[in-house]
């Protein structure tokens, strides 16, 4: 019993570390600094796809970006809004943060 109890109290107490070790500021809207704007696909400009594409990006201190993770979008165009976002920097801030992106794609007619 006495196993039992310590074992889950170890469980939480990683759990609980782990979430204040890598807590990010998701309140936080930092100021963009460099923008790269996304090369739209050939395929998805052909066929006329064209939307909106949702990422997040996780945004060092020093402003660079550490991942893109995408959120939404059509298929044909995500890959070309998170590469893009990928490149961009941000203000410098006290800690990493996770910032939302929405870039819009528009295929010429």
């Amino acid at each position: 019993m006495v196993r039992h109890i310590l074992a889950l109290f170890f469980c939480c107490a990683v759990i609980v570390g782990m979430t204040f070790g890598f807590a990010q500021d998701t309140d936080t809207v930092r100021k963009v600094v460099s923008k790269v704007s996304p090369q739209y696909p050939t395929l998805a400009r052909d066929i006329h796809i064209g939307g909106t594409v949702k990422v997040e990006a996780i945004v060092t201190p020093n402003g660079n970006v550490r991942m893109v993770e995408i959120k939404g979008g059509h298929p044909l165009l995500a890959q070309a809004a998170a590469d893009a976002v990928s490149q961009w920097r941000w203000e410098p801030a006290k800690s990493e943060s996770r910032q939302l992106v929405e870039l819009t794609f528009s295929p010429s007619r």
